[in-house]
């Protein structure tokens, strides 16, 4: 196909003639303003206060979670997860390698270090028959043979939206007794299976930084079902502090990660909205997809029996050649694309990392491409 079609496309969609049109943008016409307003004139505006509560129990009631608990962002979240499944230095945890970063920085925060284990195409998440290949032929139940460390964690992200296949990771899970972590940062509005990600595992995290879905600026979520463990997260992620009126007692290492009250008040303006920005997207990815049909370049759909929200649509070229060209040309017309993160054990920190041969991610790697995505009013 023709790149200048997909240019024309993306100008038609956005009705930008001539302006840059970003990848994905957050937009602020709800009551943004007015709940921020509220929230400075109570002056509650750092870790207390009732936009908190209203953004934690809203979200729990819109994914159906038990109990969800805010933190200050995306990664603190996911560390946060990972401690209360007792991960702890020297352990392994698996996950990916097509990924951003901060899934495994947060691995590395607990002094745990990461497995990188190959994706599904259809998904773009970890692949479950590549955990189950590592764990039958390298591991003996979760203990890794090579090295004696044990397996102390699965941490599948669903990438750009697009749900894992979380049926098979959960057997998984509960064959080898290993938790099951879901790194939902991109996939705030999507389902598997009738059940929001994030809350098939033992817990679940979510971002709204300012390039997601919704955003409170920065702010990221803990979705858990377990209410024990959900009392621990926020005691945890409030400094560890023991309730008393006066005192100044702590019982455990602590965590400064709770949202504040201003950025919530933004989160519940914006989760107001969300049921229409997933209408929105999902009408943008499918005018992509028509536009696709047919040309040589693949749309990344939802896989079945899922609701993807569709945070960035993505598209496959044929090869990395192909897909460099038409980086190039996109953004000299002022479109602006991207590529797929660099695998993380391409990355300094990670190189050593114990992974399998990546076959699927690398073919992803060279290929894919994310469009302009944003909520168009």
């Amino acid at each position: 196909m023709d790149t200048q079609k997909v240019i024309t496309h993306v100008r038609q969609n956005f009705q930008e003639p001539e302006a840059f049109i970003p990848l994905h943008v957050p937009r602020f016409e709800g009551n943004e303003r007015k709940y921020v307003l509220d929230c400075l004139d109570s002056t509650y505006v750092s870790s207390v206060g009732e936009y908190v509560n209203r953004f934690e129990a809203e979200t729990a009631a819109y994914t159906g979670s038990n109990h969800a608990i805010v933190t200050v962002n995306g990664t603190a979240a996911l560390h946060m997860a990972l401690i209360l499944a007792g991960v702890k230095s020297g352990d392994l945890v698996i996950t990916q390698a097509l990924s951003f970063v901060a899934t495994t920085n947060a691995i590395s925060y607990t002094g745990a270090q990461p497995v990188f284990l190959d994706v599904d195409k259809h998904t773009m998440g970890l692949s479950p028959a590549a955990v189950q290949q590592f764990l039958d032929e390298q591991c003996d139940g979760n203990i890794h043979k090579a090295t004696g460390k044990r397996i102390a964690a699965i941490v599948p992200m669903h990438t750009f939206g697009h749900p894992c296949d979380m049926e098979g990771l959960m057997a998984l899970s509960r064959k080898h007794y290993i938790p099951l972590i879901e790194d939902a940062a991109e996939s705030l509005g999507s389902f598997y299976k009738g059940k929001h990600t994030g809350t098939l595992g033992q817990s679940g995290t979510l971002s709204y930084n300012g390039n997601k879905t919704i955003t409170t600026g920065g702010g990221g979520m803990i979705l858990i079902q377990d209410e024990e463990l959900a009392l621990r997260a926020k005691h945890l992620t409030t400094q560890s502090k023991v309730p008393h009126r006066w005192e100044y007692v702590h019982d455990n290492t602590g965590y400064n990660y709770r949202m504040p009250n201003i950025n919530a008040a933004l989160g519940v303006a914006q989760l107001e909205q969300l049921p229409m920005y997933l209408d929105k997207k999902r009408a943008l990815a499918m005018s992509y997809k028509q536009l696709l049909s047919d040309s040589n370049i693949r749309f990344m759909d939802e896989p079945d029996g899922c609701k993807s929200n569709f945070w960035l649509v993505a598209i496959a070229l044929q090869d990395r050649a192909a897909r460099d060209k038409f980086l190039q040309e996109t953004n000299d017309a002022g479109v602006m694309t991207r590529p797929i993160w660099a695998l993380l054990n391409s990355l300094p920190m990670y190189t050593g990392a114990i992974q399998d041969d990546l076959t699927v991610s690398r073919w992803l790697e060279d290929r894919i491409v994310n469009l302009p995505s944003s909520v168009i009013l």
